[in-house]
């Protein structure tokens, strides 16, 4: 697919906090769902928050009250501001995108590389 780029990965210690942005090309199409997931090797992947064009908001409950995400459809950009980090938040973080280009009958889900963050004492 189209990529989409991710940035603000990194190691933190336990209790630290990160932000990480992701930006998607316009030639996508319009933007309906953009989101956050994440992935440790050897595990399935999983949803961590995602933010309609709408408004409508989803967190997974083991990082509710602790991240917080944010988008800005104008410019196909959706953030994820990350505290009180913990042990188990190690994983690849990856940012994707819903969309449908002009003249398409569905839409498509679009998938960046993703982002290390690495939760370590």
């Amino acid at each position: 697919q189209v990529p989409i780029v991710e940035t603000g990965g990194g190691l933190v210690q336990p209790g630290g906090s990160l932000r990480l942005s992701c930006a998607a090309s316009e030639t996508i199409g319009y933007i309906t769902l953009m989101g956050w997931y994440r992935q440790v090797p050897g595990m399935q992947r999983e949803v961590v928050a995602t933010i309609t064009r709408t408004g409508t908001i989803y967190y997974d409950s083991s990082v509710k009250g602790r991240f917080t995400i944010s988008a800005e459809y104008a410019q196909s950009t959706v953030s994820l501001q990350m505290n009180n980090l913990k042990l188990e938040d190690t994983a690849v973080y990856i940012c994707s995108a819903q969309a449908r280009r002009h003249g398409d009958l569905f839409s498509q889900n679009y998938w960046g590389q993703g982002t290390q963050v690495t939760v370590s004492s």
